[in-house]
């Protein structure tokens, strides 16, 4: 009895491991980032608060709690994500190679609308480049989030990003960065939804 040889194109898109990782990363990132926008208006490092409509915990200590919670979800599904990524081979076959020409390219070509998006299988350029740099981000956000959470337990840490406060504007501003992703990637995904359907199912429909 022969086995069937399954055909390159039918295969998913995106592996069952791959998807169940990055919805876990996204519920960890949005908590995560609205409770640490609680936590912030409670001593806040710069003239002004975010809105209590758009934080999570409904005080310092709710969260705090709600943050911690996030963190070690976004630790530990990371690992694995990342881990998984490497071991099979995905990262390499995905992300590279990449060079600044081909960002510039795909990127002037997205501005003038000419960016292709026929082959859900490849990223472009844009993608390999934002998608490298949150993952680099993320791991910035759990560095100096370590540091202002374990100061003196982590004297390394504290001493490379500067100081306790320096460590608070660090990780503000690498909060702010995946913030812009975020937005970013929800507004590739309204003009590609089909990129959803991948994220949710594994493929893309009869046209992928």
């Amino acid at each position: 009895m022969h086995s069937k040889v399954m055909p390159p194109s039918s295969a998913p898109i995106h592996p069952a491991w791959m998807r169940i990782t990055h919805w876990l990363n996204a519920l960890a990132v949005v908590v995560m980032v609205t409770s640490g926008w609680q936590i912030y208006n409670a001593s806040p490092i710069f003239p002004f608060r975010f809105p209590s409509t758009i934080t999570l915990g409904g005080w310092l200590g709710g969260g705090i709690q709600w943050h911690f919670a996030a963190m070690w979800l976004l630790a530990i599904n990371g690992l694995i994500y990342l881990a998984l990524n490497i071991a099979s081979g995905r990262l390499r076959a995905k992300f590279f190679p990449l060079s600044p020409a081909s960002v510039w390219r795909d990127a002037m070509a997205a501005l003038r609308g000419k960016l292709s998006h026929a082959d859900p299988r490849r990223y472009n350029a844009v993608q390999r480049f934002a998608y490298l740099f949150v993952m680099l981000d993320l791991m910035l956000l759990v560095v100096s989030g370590l540091v202002i959470w374990k100061p003196v337990q982590f004297p390394l840490l504290r001493d490379l990003l500067g100081d306790f406060d320096s460590a608070r504007t660090v990780h503000f501003f690498a909060m702010s960065a995946l913030v812009g992703f975020f937005v970013v990637h929800i507004v590739m995904v309204a003009l590609v939804p089909r990129t959803l359907l991948a994220m949710l199912s594994g493929r893309a429909g009869r046209n992928e």
